[in-house]
């Protein structure tokens, strides 16, 4: 039986986790299609998702069509947690992606578009909603062309639109996006003899390469156009490839803890098969773990399996230290990260009748979960931070704290995560047994800027063979980790660190005697010195502090645009291009990442109701105004 990984992916309230219950249902799964406002769904499994109608995390369910197992995962439509959709993005064959009827495309559905392009991710279009008042046909055609990408293939039309008769009746549109990609095809056409059959074959190639999107339309609701598009999910989506007989490769895109606190790994196998009790390598430092069980999706269920060969996605137990983004096995090559990393961050205000340590720890398992709200804890302030996408983000820790851990908590106002840039060069030494060095060790450190995006290159101006390499290396983590927290608190890129001097003592002994480490240099004189050098250097760098800034997108009425844009400027944003067309204005500009929130607040009573806002993370710009924000540095890490 052939295998699809098979992605939904939708702006928010597109009708994705609906979709869901319907490819369920349509394949015999469940017997009663579950309600998003109901909260029955099958992958919205958390309360906090059934209260609020959200997907929060990815979910994984399977179901066949014909002699094809597909692996159906449900991810988040809000773009406070992209960064589970990220994780996602990287084992998937396939994805569909949802557009309401009514609402049209979202900003949302642009971004994700984009990721799937760059990925060249196989995709389908599926327009739903199309029996809710309002719904259009022509008009999200012409959306989908203008604003998501021009290569589109509907594969159908629909009658009895806005009503819950419309009804979608199959049939191959205009193929001359078929033909701007096969040069047969378009000879073919030019001397009149196209046929069905040649349109369906360049149809399924060229879907396959991500070179064209088909677009269905349908309702999650009545049913209408879902087996169409079943249909198109087993005829034009790729199966998974990968040899089973080779050395064992896969990802780890989820990370949850089970009913005794064991953790649970959702891979995907790219190639090999892993077996219970097989030892596994796994992570940036390689570590071994022994899997204890597995299991695999097969029919709607999740089964107990002795193997899970290349092609299945798992749940995997006994790897007690994995991570989010750890390959199993043999490293793959990595697409990178896809989107922005948080902007924001904010401290977790333990309640009244909250244990503080237990706090600590239960935040600790959140990060496992999800590696990028980045805890920071000051020991001496007893103040734990995280990082944020959104405020919605804050809604879901605090839910999850309350009821899965029994934690009450409040957060401090969200402000925004800046970075530092050194402003010159500067350079320190400390030099082994002179000047009070408690150390035994040398370093010499020059810190120079670099450009922008360049992030920390680590160079050598010193003879590699002049001490142990294991002391460079201690050297080395060190300044990357001491670059965490700047002169103002923030972490410190775009630079580049020299070292310019290196020495040790060299071991000591005495003969029969054991080592005399208080005679000799270890790798902890090293990572001891190496901070009080780079600090020391910094200062006399001097560093700058720079705010994050989003790239915006408004689209909102014309006659709103004498409101809209005294509002930006105050918000502190920038616009810089401004386009009208058929009475709808579009601004695009820049907004510092702490203004963001206050924007999207606004937007509907500047713009009754009828704005949109799209937004990304572009760049850092050097904060001139005001003081510049401090952050206390915090005495760990976790």
């Amino acid at each position: 039986m052939h295998l699809l990984n098979l992605g939904i992916l939708a702006h928010v309230d597109a009708g994705k986790t609906s979709l869901t219950e319907r490819l369920l249902h349509s394949a015999g799964v469940i017997d009663e299609i579950g309600s998003v406002d109901a909260g029955s769904t099958q992958t919205d499994t958390l309360a906090l998702e059934r209260r609020r109608g959200i997907t929060i995390k990815s979910a994984v369910v399977s179901f066949a069509v014909d002699d094809v197992t597909v692996n159906l995962i449900d991810t988040p439509g809000h773009p406070d947690f992209i960064a589970e959709v990220e994780r996602v993005l990287g084992v998937l064959d396939g994805a569909v992606l949802v557009v309401s009827a009514v609402e049209g495309v979202q900003a949302q559905t642009r971004v994700l578009m984009r990721t799937v392009q760059r990925l060249r991710i196989p995709t389908l279009v599926f327009v739903n909603k199309i029996d809710r008042r309002g719904a259009r046909y022509d008009g999200i055609l012409r959306a989908v062309t203008e604003r998501l990408t021009e290569a589109v293939v509907p594969m159908g039309t629909v009658t009895g639109l806005g009503t819950r008769d419309a009804c979608f009746i199959a049939g191959l549109g205009s193929h001359d996006v078929l033909a701007d990609h096969d040069d047969d095809l378009l000879s073919a056409c030019v001397e009149g003899r196209v046929d069905e059959d040649m349109l369906r074959s360049a149809l399924v190639a060229q879907t396959r390469q991500a070179l064209v999107h088909p677009v269905y339309f349908g309702s999650a609701v009545t049913g209408a156009g879902v087996p169409e598009l079943i249909a198109g999910v087993w005829e034009l989506l790729p199966g998974t490839d990968g040899d089973p007989a080779a050395a064992v490769s896969g990802t780890v895109f989820k990370v949850e803890r089970g009913p005794a606190g064991e953790k649970i790994a959702y891979a995907r196998m790219f190639s090999g098969t892993l077996r219970v009790r097989d030892r596994v390598l796994f992570g940036e430092a390689r570590a071994e773990g022994r899997i204890t069980a597995i299991s695999v999706f097969d029919g709607g269920a999740e089964t107990r399996q002795d193997t899970v060969p290349a092609g299945r996605i798992a749940r995997l137990w006994g790897l007690t230290g994995i991570r989010i983004g750890d390959v199993l096995g043999e490293p793959r090559t990595s697409h990178g990260q896809f989107f922005a990393p948080p902007s924001l961050e904010t401290v977790v205000v333990p309640g009244p009748d909250t244990d503080p340590r237990a706090l600590h720890l239960a935040l600790v398992q959140l990060a496992e979960q999800d590696p990028l709200i980045d805890l920071r804890h000051d020991e001496t302030r007893q103040e734990t931070s995280v990082s944020l996408y959104g405020e919605v983000q804050k809604e879901v820790i605090q839910a999850t704290l309350a009821e899965e851990f029994g934690l009450y908590v409040g957060f401090r106002e969200s402000s925004p995560l800046c970075v530092e840039r050194p402003a010159g060069t500067g350079a320190a030494v400390r030099f082994n047994k002179k000047d009070g060095n408690p150390f035994l060790a040398t370093v010499g450190l020059r810190v120079d800027p670099a450009p922008v995006g360049s992030g920390v290159d680590f160079r050598l101006e010193v003879e590699l063979g002049a001490m142990p390499y294991a002391f460079f290396k201690a050297v080395e983590d060190t300044v990357h980790e001491t670059l965490g927290q700047g002169l103002y608190g923030w972490q410190v890129t775009d630079c580049t660190i020299t070292m310019t001097h290196s020495g040790y003592s060299p071991r000591q002994s005495h003969a029969h005697q054991r080592f005399n480490k208080s005679m000799s240099s270890t790798g902890a004189d090293f990572r001891g010195v190496t901070p009080l050098v780079l600090a020391e250097a910094l200062r006399r760098a001097g560093t700058r502090v720079y705010e994050p800034m989003h790239r915006f997108r408004v689209e909102a009425p014309a006659d709103t645009l004498g409101t809209l844009l005294p509002a930006l400027t105050a918000l502190r944003a920038v616009p810089e291009t401004s386009e009208t067309r058929r009475g709808v204005c579009c601004v695009e500009g820049s907004v510092p990442a702490a203004r963001l929130h206050t924007l999207e607040q606004r937007l509907p009573g500047l713009t009754r109701g009828e704005g949109e806002l799209e937004s990304a993370f572009d760049h850092y710009a050097r904060i001139t105004y005001g003081n510049v924000p401090f952050r206390p540095s915090p005495t760990r890490k976790s």
